[in-house]
């Protein structure tokens, strides 16, 4: 078969070499357009990321291949309602990072619980008091888990590890999930007034923007911890600036903030073309929140392990492997 493989990176070619010897491989670094499609005729298989426009007019002009094998989550790039009029079968990569973002999620908790970044940054300078730095145990606390998808299920795994009692909020409520993992669904208000913790796994979109926000911060424990790997807006920065200055909140843990470009999925933020456009320092850089003590903050960096961005490939691999196999897997249903 004639493989396609547009906005490739140098890290990400030894993950197709198996295919090298049996098929044709076409690497390109640049985003697949209607101006350069036309330079890649009879293509049987692509593959993209998210910067490539793989419409109409593109897959015609690559003759309409068999297969889109796109390497990412979100698949709005690409023209779904032609490939299902022509017969072109296009697969994603559906999960990637849930357990790593899941993790980020304790390296921050745990961060903040045993003052970590104070206690670091104290005995490199040679000052080993103990004075402010007493932390808390997670075991025995309440962890309200907001969103429990991929990522939340795996936060309530790692959390029962740590003999933490778990409550949890969602739209859609999973009760076999509940009752494998032990916790219990409440409704907002409740979670927010009883957990020590709370953690939020929710998308980006007009209905969860500041869900966050001055009367569920009041709403929730003194002394209350927050931590957000979701999305930088499901926060009133406002409001949470607030409670954490007058101790509402004893502390937060961000991997995201408001301010952040608007991003499709967090592979973009590896990607050079994104890098191209956008940096992040420049633009937390100054924040008020970057200043105070009980907050840390790293920059959309919990996706980001190697396990993480070889899976995206290995998926993309078995798409392709599966497909030519007549198994298709990951398939886009319209």
């Amino acid at each position: 078969m004639r493989i396609a493989i547009f906005e490739i990176q140098d890290w990400e070619r030894g993950a197709f070499q198996q295919f090298e010897g049996q098929h044709e491989l076409l690497f390109s670094p640049d985003r697949l357009t209607t101006e350069n499609a036309a330079n890649y005729p009879d293509i049987d298989i692509l593959s993209v990321f998210i910067y490539s426009d793989v419409n109409a007019r593109v897959l015609q002009a690559l003759g309409n291949p068999r297969l889109i094998a796109t390497r990412s989550t979100g698949y709005d790039h690409i023209d779904t309602d032609y490939c299902q009029e022509q017969g072109i079968t296009v697969c994603n990569v559906p999960i990637y990072g849930s357990n790593t973002v899941a993790e980020h999620v304790f390296a921050l908790l745990l961060a903040i619980s045993h003052n970590l970044v104070e206690a670091v940054d104290r005995t490199r300078r040679g000052d080993f008091s103990l004075t402010g730095l007493r932390g808390f145990d997670l075991q025995g606390k309440t962890l309200g888990v907001v969103g429990t998808g991929s990522i939340g299920e795996h936060v309530i795994r790692i959390a029962q590890g740590f003999e933490m009692q778990v409550l949890a909020y969602d739209v859609v409520e999973r009760d076999d999930l509940a009752e494998e993992l032990r916790f219990d669904y409440v409704p907002m208000e409740e979670l927010l007034a009883q957990s020590d913790i709370v953690t939020l796994h929710v998308p980006g979109n007009p209905k969860t923007r500041h869900m966050i926000s001055g009367p569920q911060l009041d709403q929730m424990k003194d002394g209350a911890v927050l931590i957000n790997t979701a999305r930088g807006d499901v926060i009133d920065i406002n409001a949470l600036v607030g409670a954490l200055a007058t101790g509402k909140l004893a502390a937060a843990g961000l991997d995201v903030m408001p301010d952040e470009p608007s991003i499709r999925e967090e592979a973009e933020l590896v990607h050079s073309f994104y890098e191209e456009q956008h940096d992040l320092r420049t633009l937390l850089a100054g924040h008020i929140l970057l200043r105070m003590r009980n907050v840390i903050i790293t920059p959309h960096s919990a996706f980001n392990t190697h396990e993480a961005m070889g899976r995206i490939l290995e998926t993309t691999v078995e798409n392709m492997e599966r497909f030519m196999a007549g198994e298709p897997q990951n398939v886009i249903e319209q």
